[in-house]
Parts: structure tokens; sequence; C-alpha cells
């Protein structure tokens, strides 16, 4: 890793120059079930999380700092449909948010040279958390996170 990495989803790190963010947006959807009784407010059950989405949104400038080789790693992974551990922190403290799947990305090209090749890209991507139960290949959630970590942090 050439910068400071605050972030890293699957292989890929943000980082400060580079392949940067300038957002993180997060929503998250919870589910209650109304039963219905009579003579007063129906009362609400808690039937659990529906879904953890994350959408990362930044702007690189390939000129300058690089960057576009990691959106297009990325953009490859989604296009194989292959699941990617999302870490936050620094080295000091990483914290595993879970394994997410690509839903989107969407990049916006723009300021083209002579040979096409773009100096600003604003993209979005969009992820998933999966659920912490589904088996994964290769080992465990807790296995591929500790070999994640360890390897993100030497």
């Amino acid at each position: 890793m050439s910068g400071n990495t605050s972030m890293m989803l699957g292989d890929f790190a943000f980082e400060a120059l580079g392949f940067g963010y300038q957002g993180v947006k997060r929503s998250v959807n919870t589910s209650w079930a109304e039963i219905p009784v009579g003579q007063t407010l129906n009362p609400m059950q808690w039937t659990g999380p529906t879904s953890d989405e994350i959408t990362i949104s930044g702007v690189i400038f390939t000129e300058e700092f690089g960057g576009q080789s990691q959106l297009d790693g990325i953009v490859a992974r989604a296009g194989a449909g292959e699941p990617m551990m999302l870490v936050t922190g620094n080295a000091a403290e990483g914290v595993i948010q879970g394994v997410f799947t690509v839903q989107g990305i969407e990049e916006d090209r723009s300021h083209h040279n002579a040979r096409g090749v773009a100096a600003r890209n604003a993209y979005s991507i969009k992820l998933k958390r999966q659920a912490d139960t589904l088996p994964l290949s290769g080992g465990s959630i807790l296995d591929r996170a500790t070999s994640f970590l360890s390897d993100l942090f030497r």
C-alpha cells in the first residue's frame, strides 16, 4: 500500500492519495411485525434486521494520483459475483464491517485527454452485507477475517 489506508474492500485499499473516497453512506433496515389485537393499538414485535447497505462515493484523478486500476478491479470482482470483506479503520485499529456483495457501480468520467483517457472519474459503489451465517468458500467468516486482518496490518 502506497498511502494511508483508511478502508479496504477485499484486496482493494482506499488511500489518502490515489484510490480515495469522499463519503460513506449507510442504511440499516429492520423488520417489525404488527400483531392485531382488539380495543388498543397493535403491539409490534421485532423480527430482526433485513438489510445493511453501504454506498462509497469518491473522485479519482487518474493522471495526478492514479486509482483507476483499483476501481477496475472492484468492477471485475463484482462481475464475477465475488463477495468481499469490508474493513474500516487503520493499521492501529481495523474494524471488520462484514462480508459484502457489490450491488452496483456508477462512474462519471470527464475531462478526457487526446487519447480518450478521463482525468477525473466520480464513482459510487453500492454494497449490501451478506448474512454472517452463510458458508463461504475458503473457510468461515472468522477464519477469513483473521487472515485478512493479518495480511492487512502486518
